[in-house]
């Protein structure tokens, strides 16, 4: 009997798009995979990071169907940051609160 498909490098498991959680555990998973182009782990931490995925009880944690244990917010953002290779946080720090110009006036 023949096999439906040839074992071939360029055959791509689509299960890595659809349920990545049944395929990585962590964000840092997703973006050390070797094979997945830059777009592909962009989509898989992005649907990690939907609302869809929040746990009602608790919205600061992720759980995508299929992934073994939940992930936090942060550590998907810091994953999708990482991607962009650019810092975590901006530059510059808190940005500081100016007092309007019109209460200096009236004072």
């Amino acid at each position: 009997m023949r096999p439906t498909t040839a074992l071939d490098a360029n055959v791509f498991d689509f299960d890595y798009l659809l349920h990545p959680g049944t395929r990585f555990e962590h964000p840092r998973d997703v973006i050390s995979h070797p094979v997945l182009s830059l777009g592909e782990k962009r989509a898989i931490l992005a649907s990690w990071a939907s609302d869809a995925s929040a746990i009602a009880s608790c919205p600061s944690l992720r759980a995508p169907k299929g992934l073994k244990a939940p992930v936090t917010i942060d550590e998907i953002l810091e994953a999708l940051c990482a991607l962009d290779g650019g810092p975590g946080h901006p530059p510059g720090g808190k940005p500081m609160r100016l007092r309007s110009a019109e209460r200096r006036a009236a004072a």
